[in-house]
């Protein structure tokens, strides 16, 4: 959209700061795009209202950094703290410190940047905007740096991470009403509310702490979905493969509500897997230019290049230990193009910005919404500069289903992976070893109970005879073709009715019903409401009544669909329809399959006739 050149005003040693001005080909203001333009004022509007910590949630792609970044010369200093003219910028990691800090030098040449980062960057905490890792500022004498009484505004990047209690311990110091972890910290006394407002695409939290603890309210949602309808992000094409690969007996972190990484390992790096990787790419992906692969850890990346390499497929790694130098050209060389295949384990999940990425490979299960969102939001930004049409998105799914919540293409939109097949082309193929050892034949792999990897034992994975590969080339038809919710099936067995928008309906055979929608201020999240029925049809007319039903009553909040259901349910059978009338609420219940009666026909032919009206 725009060029810009950069250079680097010195700062008194003492400081050793990094200080970032634009040059005069640098551009003080930019066209946003009309989504960005409702997400100000829905900022601005909230903040005005006096709502000080507010959320954001825009996909990977939206222009997120744009967006913080022009809503800070929209606030200006409190008119009780004139003084307060300064900005925080809060970033998990020195690539984003980076990116954030030449965006703001790009749109804002007159503004004054530094960076707070390690050893390199120490800012003066003088600077108009100052960016700063979290890593960083948990030092308490770096932190002291930024007086709040200075403070306007402070912007928290990858804001999902605010609830934990590093990110709180930061907050609480500019906001008194953020509680910090530790005992005893000092309620700080400020002249003015500093607004707090946390940028994410995935704004919920797996591990269950409350977001709430930090942002009071989500002022903007837009879902990734609509920004491919409108392509501003681009086309994609989703590969789900079903293999034997058996995760019952992975661990799962108490604290994360994710898998173990070390456990997930033993299951997925194996050679039977990596083959299976490999083999999907070659047959799926070998066109693509520029593939991203999500690996479990690092041993699982050093393997998993291996087996490319082995194949003739020039496959690069990098991980958390590789220096920074090389991981910039590696990061680089990848832009242009120079190799097709790039792994990774965590390290580009969060803030990488390759547009020519054009088919991601999630090598590593997860269940965490946020997690797998992110991994593929890497491959969605628009590239047209380097021919990209689409990206094509594989992942791997359990064909065992030993385990729930295991988060996958399918699931992504709502849809149950077993059951949909909404313009999916089912592929199947015989399925030989890449690379077979003279020894180590498929029939003898199959009897191993165990094999040794190093010094540790892993679960072997059966070498499968054939794969299933499920293509869906059209989301939006796999989801606007599929009637009701089907994947409601997998988690009640109640007769839950989807209403689109994730609403579900619980009628509860006339005693009132249920409703289940995403709660307004935190579009991750779930409301439950029970509205029970005050009078029947006919004593309502007679009564003269509009309605039969009483007020509705909030029952619960989840941080996922899955736990509202099963809290309804339960809500259900103990408090509506006890005992045995709970079996009428059965989707397989008897008086489901019998036909209308007449008195039904004959409301559905008014309601009908009165369609148009």
């Amino acid at each position: 959209m725009f060029r810009s050149l950069l250079w680097y005003r010195k700062i008194p040693r003492s400081h050793q700061a990094l200080s970032l001005k634009s040059s005069t080909l640098a551009l003080s203001s930019i066209v946003l795009r009309p989504y960005q333009e409702h997400c100000l004022d829905a900022c601005v509007e909230a903040l005005q209202s006096g709502v000080a910590r507010i959320g954001v949630s825009l996909p990977t792609g939206a222009g997120k950094t744009t967006v913080f970044i022009t809503l800070l010369s929209r606030i200006l200093p409190p008119t009780s703290n004139p003084a307060a003219s300064r900005s925080l910028i809060i970033v998990n990691s020195i690539e984003l410190a980076i990116q954030s800090a030449n965006q703001v030098a790009n749109l804002f040449p007159k503004w004054s940047v530094e960076i707070e980062q390690g050893t390199k960057h120490k800012a003066s905490g003088s600077a108009d905007v100052t960016v700063a890792t979290y890593q960083t500022l948990l030092n308490a004498e770096r932190l002291a740096k930024f007086d709040p009484h200075g403070v306007k505004a402070i912007i928290v990047d990858e804001a999902h991470h605010a609830a934990s209690p590093s990110y709180r311990r930061l907050l609480s110091y500019f906001n008194p009403d953020i509680k910090n972890p530790d005992p005893g910290f000092p309620t700080p006394s400020l002249p003015h509310k500093i607004p707090i407002i946390g940028f994410s695409a995935t704004f919920s939290r797996h591990d269950g702490l409350a977001l709430g603890s930090v942002f009071e309210r989500i002022v903007y949602h837009r879902d990734f979905l609509e920004m491919i309808r409108e392509q501003w992000l681009c086309d994609v094409r989703f590969t789900s493969v079903r293999a034997n690969i058996n995760l019952q007996n992975v661990v799962i972190n108490s604290r994360t509500g994710d898998f173990n990484p070390t456990s997930l390992a033993h299951v997925i790096n194996t050679d039977t897997v990596n083959d299976l990787i490999v083999k999907t790419w070659l047959d799926r992906a070998s066109k693509r230019k520029s593939t991203l692969v999500f690996c479990v850890n690092i041993s699982h990346v050093e393997a998993l290049t291996q087996t490319f390499r082995n194949c003739g497929i020039d496959a690069r790694y990098l991980y958390s230990k590789t220096p920074n130098v090389e991981r910039k050209a590696l990061i680089e060389s990848f832009k242009s193009g120079q190799f097709p295949v790039l792994i990774n384990c965590a390290i580009l999940t969060e803030g990488a910005d390759i547009p020519n990425i054009d088919c991601v490979i999630v090598a590593r299960p997860t269940r965490s919404r946020n997690v797998f969102a992110q991994m593929i939001g890497r491959g969605m930004r628009r590239s047209p500069d380097t021919g990209k049409k689409n990206c094509r998105i594989i992942d791997f799914v359990d064909s065992t289903a030993s385990i729930s919540g295991v988060v996958s293409t399918p699931t992504l939109f709502g849809l149950d992976p077993g059951e949909i097949t909404i313009n999916g082309e089912h592929t199947s193929f015989h399925y030989p070893m890449l690379m077979p050892s003279a020894d180590e034949t498929p029939e003898r792999l199959e009897k191993l109970a165990f094999q040794t990897i190093g010094s540790r034992e892993v679960t072997t994975v059966p070498v499968p005879k054939s794969v299933i590969y499920t293509d869906y080339e059209n989301p939006f038809s796999m989801i606007s073709e599929s009637s009701g919710a089907p994947h409601i099936s997998k988690l009640s067995q109640f007769a839950w009715v989807g209403c689109g928008g994730d609403i579900y309906v619980l009628e509860c055979l006339g005693k009132g019903y249920l409703r289940i929608e995403p709660m307004k201020q935190w579009p991750s999240y779930f409301e439950a409401r029970y509205t029970p029925v005050a009078f029947d049809n006919v004593t309502a007319a007679t009564l003269g009544k509009l309605s039969p039903f009483m007020r509705s009553r909030k029952i619960l909040t989840a941080e996922s669909l899955d736990d509202a259901i099963r809290g309804c349910d339960t809500y259900v059978k103990n408090k509506v329809a006890r005992g045995s009338m709970s079996l009428g609420l059965l989707r397989t219940a008897r008086w489901r399959q019998a036909p209308a009666t007449e008195s039904q026909k004959q409301l559905l032919r008014k309601r009908w006739l009165r369609r148009d009206i």
